[in-house]
Parts: structure tokens; C-alpha cells; sequence
């Protein structure tokens, strides 16, 4: 191995946002026309599966924690009865997904919301979030909340806004993106585990 395959990748300052919405949204939009959509909740997803959408989803936006989170600890936060990831189906295949997490009674977090490349452009984020939104706000908390950094899509912190999010702090942090070595580990990993 190289000197330079052994050296990790540097890490890259983002500035992360928090929001919060303290009352659902007023909004109704429909499915864009001509598209075939599902939303399906995944009660206890598979762990390759999961990481699949995670990583088509957020391969873009540099999302990487849950790559490298051990299975026990993945296992036990998607597991957790007050997770509720929500598949995005567009056309029969897998389109994007939606993590939300209860807090407590007071307050849910969506963790994570995005789509894949081939549903962008489709003009379904906009449903898809609110989507996301509905089901945030299912269990009557006071508060929903969200973070989003720089390194997410362009236009995410002005679309949380625009559906009734306001920011409530920013703080900085860092992100390390995955080396080859990693993302070569990652792939065995979940190759092995379909292969039982």
C-alpha cells in the first residue's frame, strides 16, 4: 500500500444551520402529473438497504456518518420504535427517502430527506418534503426540527424556509469525506451481508 492511500482524507469546514417549524404546514401540493409515486415505511430496514438509499441519496451532499457507523449502533437507532424511515418510490424503483426521529413528545427531528439522482428534476421535491412534513407532524409535537450545512444541496436551507422552517442557530463543523480505501471496505461489507 502507498504512503498516500494510508494518509486519510482532510477534513472540510461546513457551516451547518439549524431550523425549526412550530406549527404543520398549511400547504397542499399534488403529485406532479404522469408519475406512478409510493411512500412506504420501512419498519425495520435492512442495513444494505438502508445504507444503499443513504448513500445514493447523500453521496452528492457528502453524508457519510452512517457509512461508517458500526451495524450494532446503525441497527439500533434505525430499530428504535420512534424512527420512521419512509421510502420515496417513483416509477416502481426506489426514488429517495426520509428519516424522522422522536425526540421526545415535544419535539421531532427529520434527520435526513433527499432524493436520488435520477428523481431530480422530476419536480417531486417539493411533495416529497412535504410528505416528509406531514409525517413529522402525525404525532402532535410542539417543535420539528432540521439542520442543514453547506455542503447540502444549494437550494435546501431556502426550501425549509419556504416551508415554514426558521433557522435557530449555526455553528461550524466538519465533514470527512470517504477515501477509496473506506468505500472499497463498504462495498465488500454490504456485498457479504447480501450474500448470506
Amino acid at each position: 500500500m502507498s504512503e498516500q492511500s494510508e494518509e486519510e482524507v482532510p477534513a472540510e469546514k461546513v457551516q451547518v444551520t439549524e431550523l425549526e417549524m412550530t406549527s404543520a404546514p398549511k400547504v397542499f401540493l399534488p403529485v406532479p402529473v404522469n408519475l406512478q409515486t409510493a411512500l412506504i415505511r420501512a419498519v425495520k430496514i435492512p442495513l444494505p438497504y438502508y445504507r444503499y438509499l443513504y448513500s445514493q441519496v447523500g453521496h452528492r451532499w457528502m453524508w457519510v456518518d452512517r457509512l461508517r457507523m458500526p451495524d450494532e449502533e446503525l441497527e439500533a437507532i434505525l430499530h428504535d420504535e420512534r424512527t420512521n424511515v419512509t421510502v420515496l418510490y417513483v416509477q416502481g424503483a426506489p426514488a429517495g427517502f426520509f428519516e424522522l426521529f422522536r425526540v421526545d413528545d415535544e419535539v421531532v427531528e427529520l434527520s435526513y430527506f433527499g432524493l436520488m439522482n435520477h428523481a431530480l428534476g422530476m419536480g417531486i421535491g417539493k411533495w416529497f418534503l412535504l410528505q416528509a412534513l406531514y409525517a413529522a407532524w402525525m404525532s402532535n409535537p410542539l417543535r420539528v426540527k432540521v439542520s442543514t450545512n453547506s455542503k447540502d444541496h444549494p437550494r435546501a436551507l431556502q426550501l425549509y424556509q419556504r416551508f415554514g422552517f426558521s433557522p435557530t442557530g449555526t455553528h461550524e463543523a466538519e465533514v470527512r469525506p470517504l477515501d477509496d480505501e473506506e468505500i472499497l471496505r463498504f462495498a465488500r461489507r454490504d456485498l457479504s451481508v447480501t450474500d448470506r
